[in-house]
C-alpha cells in the first residue's frame, strides 16, 4: 500500500522539474560585439586570495583606529598613490605614512561604514586588485565633520598594497 501512495508521489515530483539547463561553457565566446576595448585589463576573475581581502580591510581598521603603525604594516615599501584630487605620486611608503599621520592627528575620530569590497584578478596582467565602496565620517579635533563616500582601488603583490587610487564623493543624504 505505502508503494502505491509513493509512485504517483515520485511521479509528481519528476513532472515538476523541468529539463536540466547546461551551464555555459569556461570556453564559449560570447557573440556581443562590444563597442569599446579595454585599453589595460579585458580579463578579469574573482581569482584573490581572502588573505590579499584582509590585508585591504586591516588597512582601512588601521586607519579608522589611528594605529598608524598597523596601517603601514598592510603597504609595500614602494607605493603608486593616487590621491581622490588628483595628486599622483610615487615612492616610499613611509614618505606617504608620514603625511597621512599628520592628518590623522587633526581627527578626534574616524568611521568607516564598509558598504561593498569585490576581489578582482586581471588575468591578461595577473595583477590583483580589491576595490572597496565605503562612507567614511571624519570628525576634527574642532568639532567640524566631514563625511565622503569613497571608491578606492588597492592593487596586491607579495600580500602587500602597492599601488592605491582614491575616488571622493561628498555624502549628501537623501
Amino acid at each position: 500500500m505505502k508503494n502505491l501512495f509513493l509512485l504517483p508521489l515520485a511521479m509528481f515530483a519528476l513532472a515538476c522539474s523541468g529539463p536540466e539547463k547546461e551551464a555555459p561553457s569556461e570556453t564559449e565566446k560570447s557573440t556581443v560585439v562590444l563597442p569599446y576595448t579595454a585599453g589595460y585589463i579585458t580579463e578579469i576573475n574573482s581569482d584573490v586570495s581572502d588573505n590579499d581581502l584582509l590585508t585591504v580591510l586591516n588597512s582601512y581598521k588601521a586607519w579608522e583606529t589611528g594605529d598608524m603603525a598597523m596601517l603601514r604594516s598592510t603597504f609595500a615599501d614602494t607605493l603608486r598613490f593616487t590621491r581622490w584630487d588628483g595628486e599622483a605620486s610615487t615612492g616610499p611608503t613611509d614618505n606617504v605614512i608620514e603625511k597621512w599621520k599628520a592628518f590623522r592627528d587633526s581627527l578626534s575620530s574616524v568611521v568607516i561604514k564598509m558598504a561593498v569590497w569585490d576581489k578582482n584578478h586581471a588575468v591578461d596582467r595577473n595583477e590583483d586588485y580589491i576595490t572597496v565602496w565605503y562612507r567614511e565620517i571624519d570628525t576634527y579635533k574642532d568639532g567640524r565633520i566631514d563625511s565622503a563616500e569613497w571608491h578606492d582601488v588597492n592593487q596586491i603583490a607579495n600580500g602587500k598594497i602597492v599601488r592605491y587610487l582614491q575616488y571622493r564623493r561628498k555624502f549628501k543624504p537623501n
